[in-house]
């Protein structure tokens, strides 16, 4: 598995779960106020997100340990873009409608390394080493 295939599946990822998380929010929208549809839907969007990352964009087997630090992800996008569009529209003197797609075109690659991380490291430190080969005689 390449690298570069990992991108093209992160952002297919991305692309269904902001999908999933819209789809949600105007289900749950008819029901409850936009405040609880938004968390409602960005918490299961997330949980989505978490298994079809770890199955497709990694193929790796999802953990307690991993579902735990996967929020890590949404915070790393959250701090870069928010900084981002600071910086372009306070500091670069960007305009502000356009400042937070530059932003989060710049995040992609940022939370694509917090995501990876996250998602192939090894569960245990201590996980036994493979037995060695016995030598039939």
């Amino acid at each position: 598995m390449t690298v570069r295939g990992q991108i093209v599946r992160f952002a297919l990822v991305g692309v269904v779960n902001t999908g999933t998380y819209y789809g949600l929010y105007l289900v749950l929208l008819t029901w409850l106020p936009y405040v609880a549809a938004h968390v409602v839907a960005f918490l299961l969007s997330m949980v989505g997100s978490f298994f079809l990352t770890s199955y497709f964009t990694y193929r790796t087997r999802p953990t307690w340990r991993k579902f735990l630090l996967f929020p890590l992800t949404n915070a790393t996008n959250f701090v870069v873009t928010t900084s981002g569009v600071y910086l372009l529209v306070d500091v670069l003197h960007f305009g502000s409608r356009y400042a937070p797609l530059i932003a989060a075109a710049a995040a992609i690659p940022v939370t694509f390394v917090v995501s990876r991380t996250i998602m192939l490291r090894p569960d245990s430190r201590r996980e036994p080493a493979p037995e060695p080969e016995r030598v039939r005689t």
